[in-house]
């Protein structure tokens, strides 16, 4: 009798992490016979950096995930302890949900989920090989040499591909939190192709807290009105007793430490090969690039409930243990502060994303999709995102269906991948709300009217939330109407209403709209001289006023995207030479060859192709030459 276990999936996913998780879910809920593989059981939706999910941009994928479907936002919601709204004194557009997360109940919650979903097996075993017959994904192989066949493979290995942890001259071969590192798997997608690189990424110490002076930092507070991050949490079941965060900072004696010790850092002697993320630098790195700075803000993070555990978030670092502890006696609030794990360094293999069509499926092997930080990225969010699309893109290929494929102008996600793809990402990418041209329209509020019809069309999203998110949008549209017509006369209650709010007297009357776009005013301080007004949810007054607020900018925005969308709807045939193309530069060529863009609008975004290049290429599609 055979040792050798065969056995048959319709989709094999390839670690557990954020991304993977995501993609699972997603497969399996579609029908999919699915199963997911991680190193270690403890790693299933891990949070080895920060506690938190969501921040600035970060709140806006969150809120993408789950308006298409995904679970990030729910399992947050289950399982936070601190909830703040970023940037409220800003723009709507910049508004982001962030959440502290009791992170060993986040990644319990999580793995519950998978291992109570239908068609879903979540097994621990660590894929060394992919299989692949004429450039099509037939299976994976284990470590154990067990072959699992599938139709569809998504590659989520996060920064476990021969990963090492240093700091100082300690070099441990493992994954992160002391995980096992996955060794094998990269020499195989070499073997097929697949060119790699190594990124690195940073984490500082967690401190005892019974070693920490709270009373010489600042305490931070959650809101006082907790936002959940799903649209199907019901707000009422998020307000909890939460728990404190702490701020505090570096001083020159800090920073003369670590100058000090710059040659014992692996990262300025040379051991380190990796790059690392510019936008989450080490404070090693903080100290040098920032040299005129005197201090850095810290903020000191519980990891959860049920542990002593602080993160020091801001002060990752690779520097040896004893510079360690010297840097961080000198912080105030620190003095006495004992170390549970070190800060460390962590290098990792993963792609450049240019070797993905916008479905996150490679170029070269059909059938085989990844997603996360084995994708160049960083964060939780950024790698659930893009987990949550290549697994429905996963799944839409098996069925036979449309891709799901986002532009710019519908998500973030879709500016995220989209950069992923067209941009040659030498670090490890970040999301921001600066990189989204039409930010205003993307804002975190109205995720669920933006993305939940596709989520519904996909089926990911039940009927009756699609049935809800429809009639949201009438509620919105008839109560716009209406508050435009609604004429506020210049009487005695609606001057004293206005005075009230230090905001001028009318002279005449107004149409109810009029007076909400006045910057100290809003549709719901308003509600007492409304007569009018008709009982709506909340959810549905917020999105009426920042929609009369901001009408003029909404409308320029709309017109910059329509003007986006023609440069997106003229396609690039994939059977196109472009050295066919005359009068094409050779950068831009060598460029087009190796991005294979999709069409104009992906491709006047590619780095290296200019405006002229452009031009040429769409002379050269309209005079048709090109074998069809």
């Amino acid at each position: 009798m055979s040792s050798v276990v065969n056995e048959t999936y319709d989709v094999c996913v390839i670690g557990a992490g954020h991304a993977g998780c995501e993609a699972a879910l997603a497969c399996a809920r579609l029908g999919l016979k699915t199963i997911i593989f991680t190193v270690s059981m403890d790693s299933v939706a891990m949070m080895p950096c920060n506690p938190n999910i969501g921040g600035s941009s970060k709140g806006h994928l969150v809120r993408e995930i789950d308006a298409l479907g995904g679970q990030m936002g729910i399992n947050i919601d289950k399982t936070f302890i601190q909830s703040k709204m970023l940037n409220k004194s800003k723009g709507p557009a910049v508004h982001s949900l962030r959440a502290q997360a009791d992170k060993a109940a986040y990644s319990m919650e999580m793995r519950s989920t998978l291992q109570n979903t239908d068609h879903l097996t979540l097994r621990q075993a660590e894929v060394c090989e992919i299989l692949v017959e004429d450039d099509h994904i037939t299976g994976v192989k284990t470590f154990s040499g067990a072959t699992y066949y599938c139709k569809a493979c998504v590659i989520c290995t996060g920064t476990y591909l021969r990963a090492r942890c240093l700091y100082g001259d300690v070099i441990e071969h493992t994954g992160p939190n002391g995980l096992k590192a996955a060794n094998y798997l990269t020499e195989s997608l070499i073997s097929h192709g697949i060119e790699m690189m190594r990124f690195k990424t940073g984490t500082p110490a967690r401190i005892d807290s019974r070693s920490i002076d709270f009373s010489k930092m600042e305490e931070q507070f959650g809101d006082e009105r907790v936002v959940p991050f799903s649209f199907t949490t019901n707000p009422d079941d998020v307000q909890i007793d939460q728990v404190s965060c702490y701020l505090t900072y570096t001083n020159e004696e800090t920073h003369k430490i670590i100058r000090d010790n710059l040659d014992r850092s692996p990262m300025y002697s040379g051991v380190i090969e990796g790059t690392g993320p510019r936008y989450c630098p080490s404070i090693e790195d903080k100290v040098v690039r920032f040299a005129d700075k005197k201090r850095h803000q810290l903020f000191v993070e519980p990891e959860g409930l049920h542990t002593n555990e602080m993160y020091i978030g801001g002060m990752s670092s690779s520097l040896p243990e004893d510079v360690q502890y010297a840097m961080y006696h000198t912080v105030p609030g620190l003095e006495n502060a004992k170390i549970v794990r070190n800060a460390y360094a962590i290098e990792y293999d993963c792609i450049n994303a240019n070797q993905l069509y916008a479905t996150l499926e490679f170029k070269k092997i059909r059938g085989l999709f990844s997603g996360g930080q084995f994708n160049g990225s960083s964060g939780y969010e950024e790698a659930a995102a893009q987990g949550l699309v290549a697994g429905i893109n996963a799944a839409m290929e098996i069925l036979g269906r449309e891709p799901l494929i986002l532009d710019r102008s519908e998500s973030y996600i879709g500016v995220l991948i989209d950069d992923l793809v067209t941009k040659e990402n030498r670090e490890p990418y970040r999301m921001m709300t600066s990189r989204a041209e039409y930010r205003l329209l993307l804002r975190q509020d109205n995720a669920d009217l933006r993305l939940s019809k596709i989520g519904h069309r996909i089926g990911l999203i039940s009927d009756e939330r699609y049935d809800w998110v429809c009639k949201k949008e009438k509620l919105i549209e008839e109560e716009i109407k209406r508050v435009k017509e609604q004429r506020i006369g210049a009487n005695e209650e609606v001057q004293n209403l206005l005075l009230s709010f230090d905001s001028i007297p009318l002279n005449t009357g107004v149409s109810l709209a009029d007076l909400i776009r006045r910057p100290e005013l809003s549709y719901d301080c308003l509600a007492p001289i409304d007569k009018n007004r008709p009982s709506l949810p909340q959810e549905v007054c917020d999105q009426v006023n920042i929609n009369i607020k901001y009408e003029g900018y909404i409308t320029r925005q709309l017109k910059q995207v329509e003007h986006f969308k023609k440069l997106e709807s003229k396609k690039i045939p994939d059977s196109i030479d472009y050295d066919d193309v005359n009068s094409l530069r050779t950068e831009a060529r060598q460029k087009l060859k190796l991005f294979r863009p999709l069409n104009i609008g992906q491709a006047s975004r590619i780095s290296g192709v200019s405006p002229a290049d452009i031009s040429v290429l769409l002379v050269y599609l309209e005079q048709g030459k090109y074998q069809k």
